[in-house]
Protein backbone atom coordinates (compact mmCIF):
# COMPACT_ATOMS: atom_id res chain seq x y z
CA UNK A 1 0.00 0.00 0.00
CA UNK A 2 1.54 3.06 -0.99
CA UNK A 3 0.16 6.55 0.88
CA UNK A 4 0.87 9.65 -1.89
CA UNK A 5 0.10 12.55 0.70
CA UNK A 6 1.61 15.99 2.26
CA UNK A 7 2.21 17.59 5.21
CA UNK A 8 0.06 20.70 4.27
CA UNK A 9 -3.03 18.31 3.61
CA UNK A 10 -4.82 17.94 6.61
CA UNK A 11 -7.31 14.88 5.02
CA UNK A 12 -3.74 13.00 4.68
CA UNK A 13 -3.17 13.42 8.19
CA UNK A 14 -6.72 12.47 8.87
CA UNK A 15 -6.44 9.48 7.08
CA UNK A 16 -2.85 7.92 7.97
CA UNK A 17 -3.98 6.60 11.75
CA UNK A 18 -6.17 4.32 10.24
CA UNK A 19 -3.79 3.41 7.31
CA UNK A 20 -1.70 2.70 10.27
CA UNK A 21 -3.56 0.65 12.46
CA UNK A 22 -5.46 -1.37 9.33
CA UNK A 23 -1.37 -2.46 8.16
CA UNK A 24 -0.39 -3.03 11.93
CA UNK A 25 -2.84 -5.25 12.27
CA UNK A 26 -1.95 -7.56 9.15
CA UNK A 27 1.65 -8.18 11.37
CA UNK A 28 3.64 -7.78 8.28
CA UNK A 29 1.43 -9.23 5.35
CA UNK A 30 1.23 -5.84 3.88
CA UNK A 31 4.26 -3.05 3.68
CA UNK A 32 2.30 0.38 3.96
CA UNK A 33 4.98 3.36 2.26
CA UNK A 34 4.11 6.65 2.52
CA UNK A 35 5.09 8.95 -0.64
CA UNK A 36 5.75 13.14 -0.11
CA UNK A 37 4.17 14.13 -3.44
CA UNK A 38 6.11 17.33 -3.02
CA UNK A 39 9.36 15.77 -2.64
CA UNK A 40 8.59 12.82 -4.99
CA UNK A 41 6.69 15.21 -7.94
CA UNK A 42 7.71 12.61 -10.83
CA UNK A 43 6.98 9.75 -9.10
CA UNK A 44 3.51 10.97 -8.26
CA UNK A 45 2.96 12.02 -12.16
CA UNK A 46 4.33 8.64 -12.92
CA UNK A 47 1.34 7.00 -11.47
CA UNK A 48 -0.89 10.18 -12.05
CA UNK A 49 -1.86 10.99 -8.51
CA UNK A 50 -4.26 13.73 -9.09
CA UNK A 51 -5.50 14.50 -5.40
CA UNK A 52 -4.27 13.49 -2.23
CA UNK A 53 -4.50 11.36 -0.48
CA UNK A 54 -4.43 8.51 -3.21
CA UNK A 55 -3.50 5.19 -1.73
CA UNK A 56 -2.83 2.61 -4.53
CA UNK A 57 -2.29 -0.87 -3.93
CA UNK A 58 0.77 -2.63 -5.80
CA UNK A 59 1.37 -5.99 -6.77
CA UNK A 60 4.03 -7.33 -8.51
CA UNK A 61 4.90 -3.83 -9.50
CA UNK A 62 1.63 -3.34 -10.56
CA UNK A 63 -1.41 -1.11 -9.60
CA UNK A 64 -4.19 -3.23 -9.00
CA UNK A 65 -6.53 -1.01 -6.70
CA UNK A 66 -6.48 2.31 -5.02
CA UNK A 67 -8.61 4.95 -3.63
CA UNK A 68 -8.38 8.93 -3.31
CA UNK A 69 -9.78 10.71 0.11
CA UNK A 70 -9.94 10.33 3.82
CA UNK A 71 -12.23 7.34 4.21
CA UNK A 72 -13.29 6.21 7.60
CA UNK A 73 -11.05 3.39 9.81
CA UNK A 74 -14.08 1.31 8.84
CA UNK A 75 -13.82 1.87 5.29
CA UNK A 76 -9.99 1.25 5.61
CA UNK A 77 -10.26 -1.92 7.08
CA UNK A 78 -12.70 -3.18 3.73
CA UNK A 79 -10.10 -1.86 1.61
CA UNK A 80 -7.57 -3.52 2.87
CA UNK A 81 -9.67 -6.73 3.40
CA UNK A 82 -9.59 -6.95 -0.12
CA UNK A 83 -6.06 -8.00 -0.31
CA UNK A 84 -4.97 -9.63 3.04
CA UNK A 85 -7.32 -10.57 6.56
CA UNK A 86 -6.35 -9.28 9.99
CA UNK A 87 -4.66 -11.02 12.60
CA UNK A 88 -8.03 -10.63 13.72
CA UNK A 89 -10.15 -11.60 10.64
CA UNK A 90 -8.20 -14.94 10.68
CA UNK A 91 -9.26 -15.57 14.85
CA UNK A 92 -12.51 -14.97 14.05
CA UNK A 93 -12.52 -17.68 11.06
CA UNK A 94 -11.33 -19.91 13.43
CA UNK A 95 -14.07 -19.28 15.64
CA UNK A 96 -13.20 -21.05 19.11
CA UNK A 97 -13.80 -18.82 22.21
CA UNK A 98 -9.94 -18.63 23.05
CA UNK A 99 -9.19 -17.44 19.41
CA UNK A 100 -12.65 -15.05 19.47
CA UNK A 101 -10.96 -13.31 22.79
CA UNK A 102 -7.63 -12.40 21.33
CA UNK A 103 -9.50 -11.13 18.21
CA UNK A 104 -12.30 -8.74 20.51
CA UNK A 105 -8.59 -7.68 22.54
CA UNK A 106 -6.96 -6.47 18.89
CA UNK A 107 -10.16 -5.19 17.81
CA UNK A 108 -12.18 -4.30 20.08
CA UNK A 109 -14.53 -2.30 18.33
CA UNK A 110 -15.50 -4.63 15.82
CA UNK A 111 -19.00 -5.98 16.54
CA UNK A 112 -18.88 -8.95 14.58
CA UNK A 113 -16.02 -10.22 16.85
CA UNK A 114 -17.88 -9.60 19.87
CA UNK A 115 -21.22 -11.08 18.96
CA UNK A 116 -19.28 -13.96 17.89
CA UNK A 117 -17.74 -13.99 20.95
CA UNK A 118 -20.95 -13.29 22.77
CA UNK A 119 -22.46 -16.80 20.95
CA UNK A 120 -19.73 -18.64 21.83
CA UNK A 121 -20.33 -17.95 25.21
CA UNK A 122 -23.93 -18.92 25.32
CA UNK A 123 -22.98 -22.34 23.66
CA UNK A 124 -21.79 -23.15 27.46
CA UNK A 125 -24.47 -20.82 29.32
CA UNK A 126 -22.31 -17.79 30.11
CA UNK A 127 -25.42 -15.47 30.11
CA UNK A 128 -23.14 -12.64 31.84
CA UNK A 129 -20.03 -12.77 29.95
CA UNK A 130 -22.03 -12.90 26.93
CA UNK A 131 -23.47 -9.65 28.28
CA UNK A 132 -19.83 -8.15 28.68
CA UNK A 133 -18.43 -9.20 25.33
CA UNK A 134 -21.05 -7.42 23.94
CA UNK A 135 -21.07 -3.99 25.84
CA UNK A 136 -20.80 -0.72 23.34
CA UNK A 137 -21.81 -2.66 20.72
CA UNK A 138 -25.85 -2.04 21.68
CA UNK A 139 -27.08 -0.73 18.17
CA UNK A 140 -25.30 -3.56 16.18
CA UNK A 141 -28.56 -5.81 15.30
CA UNK A 142 -26.42 -9.04 16.21
CA UNK A 143 -25.64 -7.46 19.83
CA UNK A 144 -29.00 -6.08 20.44
CA UNK A 145 -30.37 -10.07 19.29
CA UNK A 146 -27.90 -11.24 21.76
CA UNK A 147 -28.96 -8.78 24.44
CA UNK A 148 -32.71 -9.87 24.01
CA UNK A 149 -32.24 -13.38 24.11
CA UNK A 150 -30.77 -13.22 27.53
CA UNK A 151 -33.46 -11.50 28.58
CA UNK A 152 -35.55 -14.26 27.48
CA UNK A 153 -33.95 -16.79 28.77
CA UNK A 154 -33.84 -15.46 31.94
CA UNK A 155 -37.70 -15.17 31.78
CA UNK A 156 -38.40 -18.83 30.79
CA UNK A 157 -39.17 -17.76 27.61
CA UNK A 158 -37.96 -19.46 24.36
CA UNK A 159 -35.44 -21.90 25.82
CA UNK A 160 -36.19 -24.58 22.94
CA UNK A 161 -35.44 -22.13 19.80
CA UNK A 162 -32.08 -20.93 21.43
CA UNK A 163 -31.12 -24.79 22.39
CA UNK A 164 -32.21 -25.22 18.89
CA UNK A 165 -29.56 -22.25 17.57
CA UNK A 166 -26.70 -23.59 19.56
CA UNK A 167 -27.61 -26.73 17.90
CA UNK A 168 -26.77 -25.23 14.51
CA UNK A 169 -30.67 -25.48 13.65
CA UNK A 170 -31.38 -22.16 12.57
CA UNK A 171 -34.31 -22.23 11.19
CA UNK A 172 -35.66 -24.83 13.36
CA UNK A 173 -35.23 -21.88 16.13
CA UNK A 174 -36.25 -19.53 13.84
CA UNK A 175 -39.81 -21.19 13.24
CA UNK A 176 -40.03 -21.92 17.03
CA UNK A 177 -39.41 -17.56 17.97
CA UNK A 178 -41.70 -16.94 15.29
CA UNK A 179 -44.38 -18.67 16.53
CA UNK A 180 -43.69 -17.37 19.58
CA UNK A 181 -45.05 -13.84 18.63
CA UNK A 182 -47.77 -14.98 16.88
CA UNK A 183 -49.03 -17.18 20.33
CA UNK A 184 -48.50 -13.71 22.62
CA UNK A 185 -51.52 -12.37 23.85
CA UNK A 186 -52.42 -9.59 23.44
CA UNK A 187 -53.69 -7.91 26.61
CA UNK A 188 -51.19 -6.40 29.07
CA UNK A 189 -50.98 -9.64 31.59
CA UNK A 190 -48.00 -10.51 32.70
CA UNK A 191 -46.18 -13.32 31.31
CA UNK A 192 -43.14 -13.28 33.90
CA UNK A 193 -42.23 -11.21 36.93
CA UNK A 194 -40.44 -9.73 34.10
CA UNK A 195 -41.93 -9.18 31.02
CA UNK A 196 -45.39 -8.40 30.01
CA UNK A 197 -46.56 -9.17 26.08
CA UNK A 198 -45.28 -6.49 24.50
CA UNK A 199 -41.79 -6.57 25.98
CA UNK A 200 -41.82 -10.04 25.20
CA UNK A 201 -43.00 -9.66 21.62
CA UNK A 202 -40.25 -6.70 21.39
CA UNK A 203 -37.71 -9.02 22.69
CA UNK A 204 -38.44 -11.99 20.23
CA UNK A 205 -38.56 -9.61 17.62
CA UNK A 206 -34.96 -8.43 18.54
CA UNK A 207 -33.93 -12.29 18.66
CA UNK A 208 -35.03 -13.24 15.28
CA UNK A 209 -33.60 -9.91 13.57
CA UNK A 210 -30.51 -10.45 15.45
CA UNK A 211 -30.08 -14.27 13.76
CA UNK A 212 -30.89 -13.32 10.45
CA UNK A 213 -28.49 -10.01 10.34
CA UNK A 214 -25.59 -13.13 10.28
CA UNK A 215 -27.23 -14.09 7.12
CA UNK A 216 -25.84 -13.65 3.57
CA UNK A 217 -27.55 -11.47 1.73
CA UNK A 218 -28.33 -13.01 -0.88
CA UNK A 219 -29.98 -15.73 1.58
CA UNK A 220 -33.41 -16.24 0.28
CA UNK A 221 -34.73 -18.13 3.15
CA UNK A 222 -34.16 -14.93 5.37
CA UNK A 223 -35.80 -13.00 3.59
CA UNK A 224 -38.86 -15.60 3.74
CA UNK A 225 -37.97 -15.53 7.38
CA UNK A 226 -38.31 -11.43 7.51
CA UNK A 227 -41.81 -11.45 5.40
CA UNK A 228 -43.00 -14.57 8.37
CA UNK A 229 -41.60 -11.97 11.30
CA UNK A 230 -43.07 -8.89 10.02
CA UNK A 231 -46.77 -11.09 9.26
CA UNK A 232 -46.57 -12.18 12.78
CA UNK A 233 -45.97 -8.74 14.66
CA UNK A 234 -49.37 -7.91 12.23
Amino acid sequence: MVDFWADWCGPCKALSPALEAAAASRQGKVELVKVDVDANQQLAALYRVQGIPNVKVFRDGEVVDEFTGALRPAKVEAFFDKFVASRADDLLAAGDELSLREAAELEPQRADVAVALAAARLGRGAETEALEAISGHESDFGAAGIAARVRLTRAGLATEAFAALDRGERDAALDTLIRAVSELPHNGDALSADLDPDEARDLLRRAIVGILSESDPGDSSARAYRRKLAAALG
